[in-house]
């Protein structure tokens, strides 16, 4: 069946070594590695790798330490908690809300390193990483690209191809599988499950949709950041949209990479929530897919908001955009003052008016707490 999936599916693992000893062989690759002069001996780093026997302990020697790198760059604190919903012998896909292009699930694979568990396979847009070195990387650490263009009959192929693929990486490949919740990253902080999504992965078992889905063990991944890296990127885009389709300039996907990556996060929460079961239970019989499909959405949606961390600067974005004092006693009058530095400094771009970036940064950190309180509604 491997065959049927080259086009999108990660390298294997003798695949995988035999492109990590090409890469790290490779004098312009090897350039690239400087900018971690200031962390490691660049030499001794690559003999490391290249000593490397399995995929594993590539990703501990290289993947690990690149990801700590940059964590403790631009994060504060890290919070892991969930781990004891999973059993590691078994496969789930995970449902993450989606913020960030590839700190999502590189924070899920940080987590199954940190106790002992091979990555995950995880989902990436083939529009976001057109960078051969890009895809490549992406390849070796086990991502699985999700082709979004072509015509429509091509994109209809393209969906039976993922959802086959996903099928045959969990039940035949015995392998967890990361994907976003919906189609490209929240870019207001409203984070909401897309039926698409559910619907797409019942396409390689459509008569049996929903018992599949229950088999697939469905867990949803909440994840939060203090500061948002690609804030601004995600406010000036909004705007820009208002009025007609917003059009990316050529680099535009590498540079949101980039930003998230290298940007000032503050601190993260980052939780695997519980595997949906008896939720399937409680859906009636009688209802249509459709209908089947937007409760379990619901029922998604419902954990990543529960497990979905509120930081001051949450509270403090809905309290200005509602000229209120309500959450007053989540935060300090500093916090405060400093949120409202921040958010003049991010809104300070040569295209869009200071007061709409405004209006878009405050719903990017102020809808989470309107989706946490309407679930205690």
């Amino acid at each position: 069946m491997k065959h049927l999936f080259d086009n999108i599916r990660p390298y294997s693992e003798k695949e995988t070594m035999k492109a990590v000893k090409k890469l790290f062989t490779d004098s312009k690759f090897i350039q690239q590695l400087s900018v971690f002069e200031d962390k490691f001996n660049i030499s001794e780093w690559i003999k490391e790798v290249l000593a490397c026997s399995s995929r594993f302990e590539f990703h501990l020697a290289f993947a690990d330490k690149v990801f700590h790198y940059f964590v403790e760059k631009t994060c504060t604190q890290i919070h892991y908690s969930g781990i004891e919903n999973i059993n590691p012998k078994n496969q789930y896909l995970f449902i993450g809300n989606h913020r960030d292009i590839i700190l999502d699930s590189v924070f899920l694979q940080i987590y199954y390193f940190r106790n002992g568990h091979e990555a995950t396979l995880s989902a990436v847009g083939n529009n976001l990483i057109s960078n051969p070195l890009f895809v490549e990387l992406a390849r070796i650490h086990q991502m699985f690209l999700v082709l979004r263009s072509g015509t429509l009959k091509e994109k209809m192929m393209n969906t039976q191809l993922l959802s086959s693929y996903i099928h045959h990486s969990i039940f035949e490949e015995k392998e967890s599988v990361w994907i976003s919740q919906g189609n490209g990253r929240t870019k207001n902080g409203n984070d909401k499950t897309q039926q698409g999504l559910l619907k797409m992965l019942t396409l390689a078992s459509p008569q049996n949709a929903m018992q599949v889905l229950k088999q697939m063990k469905i867990t949803p991944i909440s994840i939060s950041y203090q500061y948002e890296p690609c804030a601004q990127l995600k406010a000036r885009e909004l705007a820009l949209s208002e009025n007609a389709p917003y059009i990316k300039q050529p680099g535009e996907d590498t540079k949101s990479i980039i930003e998230g990556i290298t940007g000032f996060k503050g601190e993260v929460h980052f939780m695997i929530g519980k595997p949906l079961q008896e939720e399937f239970d409680d859906i009636p019989l009688e209802l249509s897919l459709n209908e089947k499909l937007t409760l379990l959405c619901t029922q998604i949606d419902t954990q990543i908001y529960e497990h979905y961390f509120l930081y001051p600067q949450n509270y403090i974005a809905i309290d200005i955009q509602e000229d209120s004092t309500h959450f007053s006693s989540q935060y300090t009058d500093k916090e405060k003052t400093d949120f409202i530095n921040y958010l003049n400094e991010q809104s300070n771009v040569p295209d869009v008016p200071k007061e709409k970036m405004i209006k878009y940064l405050l719903d990017i950190y102020a809808n989470p707490v309107k989706n946490k309180l309407n679930i205690k509604a």
